[in-house]
């Protein structure tokens, strides 16, 4: 079996194409668990898999379904009687090793944080301009973005209201720009239909609201028809607490700030050529994933670099700029609201006038949501790390990019994370390295939304965590790469290289604290649709709570750009001990068919 490549138009060049064998490591196992001998029946199977730290006990019954499955695995083999059938040899072990529906690298697929805390103690899976379809500026705005977030998990939809242009009805959309809207009975009515399809946990639609009065009654009753009795609100005005991800299953929740009195507002105001210009270039593909993601002090530092550029402030202030409303303020704009509106808010939002310092103190009698641009995160986390961690114990952080991040990239999640911020808002429509990091750190927990936070986040004796002191090493973290395939089943022959087999190399490290990220690589393979790597590396972990895993392979070449292979993230503790097969995905976060990597995982 081989595969041949054109050369020099008239020359071919012939290569061979076989499986790669079992690594050592796998036929050392093998042979443990066998007793030495050439096939590993059921009792065998059981003791390898309570050796792998296999939590649940198998029946007889649940080892043969496994032994089954192992054995469907086998192409061209036909299924034998039960009692022809032969036990496993190396190569059926080896194959289920290989498998990630069989073995894969998360511990636990389903959820298993206590969800009964108050939302405040969570991490919640956050989207930013939640309709947008591409960029901030020019692309439409749809529903179908927020079909797919939900879709992936996404548990915080964003929706900007607007009148439409006979300021009769509400339509969505990112003002004073060219981005063409969509209706809100639309969004409202996809959400209700998406919003459980991934997970049972409550959905918050965080409102941008830039309507009347009139216009605010309208909303209020489109939300009440289209949700009913799944629409949670409280029975008071502030809320002391937050109630729990278990208490609100399958309920819809509003968070905004209570509206003020409305101000006309341009909308369009942009033409085509400021789009083209505010866009730029390098805004491609490329561009969009090929960035490398900045740890969060170069991030502080960049911010503070720039905490003098009052235009930049400016932007990435506007999506918040109607957040100071301090008591006095909302007496004055009292007249102005739609009272059923305002009952209908669980999740109130806005901070008081001051510097943001100020904006971090916590009420005992209410709790709140504060919204703060990265940039401004960055700022205030550098003099307030631990008044940032204290206000999340009990309120709600939400963290959105910098507007400035037109073409919808994304930041480094970690700083907020680090932070105790809940809600970290990316742009789910984009792709690239950041946004990966975000679908990994989301498939902790069984994928359902919600990410319990450390409990060093959550402590107050003997003192309050501080981001900036220096951490000791926890543990380590071994990641051995011993081999990758699928790509010759998912990938044209010639879509790495024209004239040879691809030349393989894979990218593993760790997303995180500063102190712990890093990235190092294996060296590239010849030749080779099989790459067969076995090298090992060690990632020392200071705060492994939300330290994230990440993998990349990518297609050496000389002469271009090296092509792109696939990815993923994983979160650190949730990671299964042993060697385990690691799916990776597409630039989009979308699985491949068949492209995985053969790993061990040891923490010491």
């Amino acid at each position: 079996m081989g595969t041949t490549y054109k050369c020099c138009l008239i020359f071919k060049r012939r290569f061979h194409s076989r499986d790669a064998p079992p690594p050592d490591d796998v036929r050392a196992l093998f042979s443990l668990h066998s007793g030495g001998g050439p096939h590993m029946g059921a009792d065998g199977l059981r003791r390898y898999l309570h050796a792998s730290g296999h939590e649940d006990a198998l029946d007889d019954a649940e080892v043969d379904r496994l032994l089954d499955q192992i054995r469907l695995q086998q192409q061209g083999r036909a299924r034998l009687p039960r009692l022809a059938r032969p036990l496993l040899a190396l190569d059926d072990f080896h194959r289920y090793l290989f498998s990630h529906d069989l073995n894969p690298p998360i511990r636990h697929p389903q959820v298993h944080h206590d969800m009964s805390r108050p939302l405040s103690h969570y991490f919640i899976y956050t989207g930013h301009n939640s309709y947008l379809t591409g960029n901030q500026l020019s692309s439409d705005c749809s529903d179908v973005p927020i079909i797919k977030a939900l879709q992936r998990g996404v548990r915080v939809i964003e929706l900007d209201m607007w009148p439409n242009s006979t300021k009769d009805d509400i339509n969505i959309l990112h003002g004073r720009t060219l981005t063409t809207p969509v209706s809100l009975i639309k969004c409202l009515r996809s959400i209700k239909e998406y919003a459980f399809v991934a997970s049972p946990y409550p959905v918050i639609i965080t409102l941008e609201d830039h309507l009347p009065a009139d216009l605010q009654e309208k909303v209020a009753k489109m939300v009440l028809q289209v949700f009913g009795n799944i629409l949670y609100y409280p029975d008071t005005d502030q809320l002391k607490e937050f109630p729990s991800p278990e208490e609100l299953k399958g309920r819809v929740l509003l968070s905004t700030k209570p509206p003020r009195e409305y101000l006309e507002a341009k909308v369009g105001t942009m033409n085509e050529g400021d789009a083209d210009l505010h866009l730029g270039k390098g805004a491609g593909d490329d561009a969009a994933w090929g960035k490398e993601v900045p740890d969060f002090h170069t991030e502080i530092k960049s911010a503070k670099k720039h905490d003098d550029d009052v235009s930049e402030y400016q932007r990435d202030d506007e999506d918040e700029n109607d957040d100071d409303d301090d008591d006095e303020e909302e007496q004055k704009m009292q007249p102005h609201i739609a009272p059923q509106y305002k009952h209908l808010i669980t999740i109130r939002a806005g901070k008081p006038k001051g510097s943001l310092a100020d904006a971090l103190k916590s009420d005992p009698d209410k709790v709140r949501r504060l919204s703060l641009s990265e940039q401004q995160l960055a700022k205030v986390a550098e003099d307030h790390g631990t008044e940032i961690v204290r206000f999340t114990q009990r309120n709600i952080l939400r963290i959105y990019p910098k507007g400035t991040r037109v073409t919808s990239s994304n930041y480094n999640p970690c700083l907020g994370w680090v932070h105790g911020a809940q809600m970290v808002a990316f742009n789910m429509q984009g792709y690239g390295r950041a946004l990966w990091l975000m679908h990994g750190f989301y498939k902790a927990n069984g994928g359902c939304g919600y990410v319990k936070k450390p409990d060093f986040l959550m402590q107050t004796e003997p003192e309050v965590f501080d981001p900036r002191e220096p951490q000791p090493v926890k543990k380590t973290l071994k990641v051995k790469v011993y081999m990758g395939d699928g790509w010759r089943m998912d990938f044209k022959q010639t879509h790495f290289d024209q004239y040879s087999p691809p030349d393989f190399y894979a990218r593993v490290g760790i997303a995180g604290v500063p102190a712990d990220s890093v990235m190092k690589k294996t060296k590239a393979i010849e030749d080779n649709w099989v790459p067969v790597w076995e090298e090992e590396f060690s990632f020392p972990l200071t705060v492994p709570e939300i330290a994230l895993l990440r993998v990349e392979v990518h297609e050496y070449d000389m002469s271009e750009k090296d092509d792109f292979g696939g990815q993923t993230v994983l979160p650190v503790s949730e990671l299964q001990p042993g060697i385990r097969a690691v799916a990776l995905f597409d630039r989009k976060g979308n699985k491949y068919n068949h492209v995985k990597l053969l790993m061990r995982f040891e923490f010491v």
